[in-house]
């Protein structure tokens, strides 16, 4: 039987495979490059609710849209219900944005102190009532982030899923983990699958989706109606692209290569450059180049020199060096710098 397409309130997606929200990395630079691998959804780092109600100069720089990146998901976050739907009402009429997402998964303490992200797990009435309010007050589908739950004693997924559901949402995507977890062990998948047989509308799974196989075996196992892509897309849009290849066709497309790594790596950072000035930039990138550069064997000594560069022309300059010498070892025969 065919699928029907993935859509959520009235967007439709091209394929099944989404950028997960994560905090300091999903600007629009980010974003961008993900989504030219050929992501269905992007979604945007969570922005604050109360930022975004006082102007805050940063805050508002947060909302840049680059027109490629559509569809996208800009996420909020907030405990007050007032500030969030004035938030999220001025999202509705000033971003581009296809989808207005509230964050109730973030484990952090500076958000749970603010009553916002995972703290709302331990409350279906508030889920309710503050998704209620924020639906009615914009015209683009909202949808929510969140956790199984706070605890392994308060799992409320089901109640808090169905919640926010019957509160007018167009989507819920559901991380595997509860709030204490944080990122470490391992995620329920047997949770999202419970809930899934509860939702009716599309519910998006998220949680230890590393490979292209791990995302069919999420869609098989779990019946999620999208896969939620994060930490394995670090340094590797690519992962976006080869997930997407398998689920159409079951073929597993090769990693890139070193050279491609880079260029894609340089590509990011001049995105970067212009979304955010060469010296924030550059300190941005150092965290990312690592990452471009998992995998390359020998990679220690790069990845320390970048750590202290201070300008594009270092951090570039490094960069093609790092390709220079790695092409060097491949044609003189069997190299230690191996992807």
């Amino acid at each position: 039987m065919e699928q029907k397409p993935f859509q959520i309130g009235d967007i439709v997606m091209d394929n099944r495979v989404v950028l997960a929200p994560m905090a300091g990395i999903c600007n629009s630079a980010f974003r961008l490059t993900v989504k030219e691998f050929g992501a269905g959804l992007v979604y945007a780092e969570m922005i604050s609710d109360k930022g975004i109600v006082y102007k805050n100069e940063k805050t508002l720089n947060m909302l840049y849209i680059d027109e490629r990146e559509n569809p996208l998901s800009l996420q909020i976050f907030g405990g007050d219900k007032e500030t969030l739907v004035e938030a999220a009402k001025y999202v509705d009429q000033n971003t581009t944005a296809d989808i207005i997402d509230i964050n109730m998964g973030c484990p952090v303490n500076k958000i749970i102190k603010c009553e916002a992200g995972a703290r709302l797990l331990l409350d279906p009435n508030k889920i309710y009532e503050m998704v209620a309010a924020v639906v009615d007050a914009v015209n683009k589908p909202v949808s929510v982030k969140m956790r199984i739950g706070w605890d392994d004693e308060h799992v409320f997924a089901v109640e808090n899923a169905l919640a926010a559901e019957r509160a007018g949402v167009s989507a819920i995507a559901m991380h595997g983990r509860t709030r204490v977890q944080m990122y470490e062990g391992k995620a329920n998948w047997d949770i999202l699958r419970q809930v899934k047989q509860e939702l009716k509308i599309p519910f998006i799974g998220n949680g230890d989706v590393e490979t292209p196989q791990d995302a069919k075996r999420m869609l098989d196992e779990t019946g999620v109606d999208a896969v939620m892509i994060g930490r394995a897309a670090l340094g590797n849009p690519w992962m976006m692209y080869r997930t997407v290849k398998y689920l159409e066709t079951g073929e597993l497309i090769a990693e890139p290569s070193v050279r491609e790594k880079i260029d894609v790596c340089l590509l990011h950072f001049e995105r970067l450059m212009a979304l955010k000035g060469e010296v924030v930039a550059v300190r941005e990138m150092r965290k990312h180049a690592s990452w471009y550069l998992k995998g390359v064997r020998g990679n220690g000594k790069a990845r320390n020199a970048i750590n202290q560069t201070e300008s594009a022309r270092e951090l570039t300059n490094l960069l093609h060096q790092l390709v220079y010498d790695y092409e060097q070892h491949q044609s003189e025969g069997p190299s230690q710098l191996i992807i």
